[in-house]
């Protein structure tokens, strides 16, 4: 009896946490489908009727993604191209930089190991608006400004990517170091060669929060970048945003073929990103 009424109450609960679930899912979503839907309407539907989330056969049609990509006058496309480099670029620094500070600071007992764990977990609680003018000034010094490795290098090492490596690494056991010195290998061919294909759940993490924060960044390169041409995508499309009106036609649209690139990087890589944020987060 007391069986049949703990199933029936973990039943109950079950049932709740999904109408919960399914009702924040719908909230979330909500957004993108509107977005969508109105991607294939013409822009004066959204002047004229405002948010309209029906799907109307009548007056939806492909026009606006084709005139995305074909119209001589669009620079979308440079824009996409300006993303996936700078995207590609601060990914790939980030996770080999980052990744090798945390494996040091986990791995190795030196002295002041503890006095730099400490200063990344306080330059982690320091807001980015803080350190623009400094980064904007050290920039032009540089003569980065309005490049992509001016957008790139002042955020590459992110103290939280250190911290989460750190923290993976923490947990690898250490037999593998001894063995491969035994064995006469270089400690950078330990790591790359021994530790960095333990740590590729964390690498599958860091590889979908690096890239969306790149993806998505807006107010360092829009203080970097200065010619159209060299805009990213948010930036770009903020553009289209004016006093004198919006082009819904091109905003949405290009809204909705921003979001593919972080798709497909997150169903590549969500194994990973899972277990890499479940095993990084309970280790230290």
């Amino acid at each position: 009896m007391k069986m049949k009424s703990t199933r029936k109450k973990n039943r109950i609960i079950t049932i709740t946490n999904l109408i919960i679930l399914s009702l924040f899912s719908v909230i979330a979503l909500a957004p993108f489908y509107f977005m969508f839907v109105s991607s294939f309407k013409p822009g004066e539907e959204l002047l004229r009727n405002g948010i309209n989330v029906n799907i109307q056969p009548q007056i939806m049609s492909i026009k606006n993604y084709v005139l995305l990509f074909t119209d001589e006058s669009s620079l979308y496309l440079h824009w996409y191209k300006n993303s996936i480099i700078i995207t590609l670029l601060h990914t790939v620094l980030a996770l080999f930089l980052t990744s090798m500070v945390g494996y040091g600071l986990a791995v190795y007992n030196f002295k002041g190991r503890n006095l730099i764990f400490t200063v990344v977990l306080v330059v982690m609680m320091i807001p980015i608006e803080i350190l623009i003018l400094p980064l904007y000034k050290l920039m032009v010094s540089l003569k980065l400004i309005n490049t992509y490795f001016g957008v790139v290098l002042p955020f590459v090492v992110s103290p939280f990517a250190v911290f989460f490596f750190r923290q993976y690494a923490v947990g690898l056991p250490k037999d593998y170091l001894d063995a491969g010195r035994i064995d006469g290998c270089s400690e950078f061919g330990i790591y790359f060669r021994i530790m960095m294909p333990l740590m590729l759940p964390a690498f599958g993490a860091m590889v979908i929060l690096q890239a969306m924060s790149s993806w998505n960044s807006f107010i360092w390169p829009l203080i970097v970048l200065r010619t159209n041409e060299m805009l990213t995508i948010p930036i770009g499309l903020a553009s289209l945003i004016t006093p004198y009106g919006n082009n819904y036609d091109m905003l949405m649209p290009g809204a909705v073929m921003s979001i593919v690139p972080i798709l497909i990087i997150f169903l590549l890589n969500q194994k990973a990103f899972i277990s890499g944020l479940t095993v990084g987060g309970v280790k230290g």
